[in-house]
């Protein structure tokens, strides 16, 4: 990276843009840059209209996952702040822990029909396959993440729950390193390390979805037509072509 005298730029001159510079376009923090715009360029990223077909309910309950994921978060921070005896025993605590519990419910409801929805739909055409396997994973890791959720309840169902697993997970070796017993460990894995593998994963996914853009349906096939396929496209407007 250059460094340079602020005070040689011109005063109109956006400072910002000092890497559109000829001799700086072979700067990596340059080369990032234009590969980003170019990839997911503003309109794209943020778009203002959708092709017709995305006025579905399939994708309703993908931004209502979102959505709850947004409730769960925010529920769950303010959980990890207050303490278990505030979730136990004050009425706010049991509420604030009430609404996150069924805002959980939500999400994985709202998932999984996204999720078959889409496998129905066949998303992962178009190039679309690391679109489809970021949602199962995003699924799988928030699996892990509930559960650890129970393990940290600090109550008989959580004892019950360690206990009983606690067998079958150390008779796969998992347990020397993943103790379901041991509070603490449970709950940096619900509150610390799922959540943020959870995040991450969902942006990947959001941004994947504006790279490659919504999967188009399937055309209508009539007699005489040839094996089902990917016989839909969509064109850099945005139009559906056959």
């Amino acid at each position: 990276m250059t460094v340079t005298d602020p005070s040689a730029h011109s005063t109109a001159a956006d400072p910002g843009v000092a890497a559109d510079r000829p001799e700086d376009a072979d700067q990596w923090t340059a080369k990032v840059r234009a590969a980003a715009v170019g990839a997911l360029p503003p309109q794209k990223l943020l778009p203002d209209r959708q092709p017709a077909y995305v006025a579905s309910w399939i994708y309703v309950f993908g931004v209502t996952t979102i959505s709850a994921l947004i409730v769960v978060i925010g529920t769950g921070m303010l959980l990890a702040i207050m303490g278990p005896n505030w979730w136990h025993v004050s009425s706010t605590g049991l509420f604030v822990n009430s609404l996150h519990l069924w805002s959980v419910e939500i999400f994985f409801f709202a998932m999984v029909i996204h999720l078959w929805g889409k496998f129905f739909m066949a998303a992962w055409r178009g190039r679309r396959a690391a679109t489809w396997i970021t949602g199962v994973v995003t699924f799988l890791v928030s699996v892990g993440a509930a559960f650890t959720g129970y393990l940290s309840q600090q109550n008989f169902d959580s004892q019950w729950i360690s206990t009983q697993a606690k067998d079958g997970i150390n008779s796969t070796g998992v347990g020397a390193i993943f103790n379901v017993t041991n509070f603490g460990q449970m709950l940096m894995w619900h509150i610390v390390l799922l959540p943020l593998a959870v995040v991450v994963l969902v942006g990947i996914h959001v941004l994947l979805v504006r790279l490659r853009g919504v999967v188009t349906p399937f055309r209508a096939r009539t007699v005489g037509d040839g094996p089902p396929g990917d016989d839909v496209t969509t064109t850099a407007t945005g139009e559906v072509t056959a």
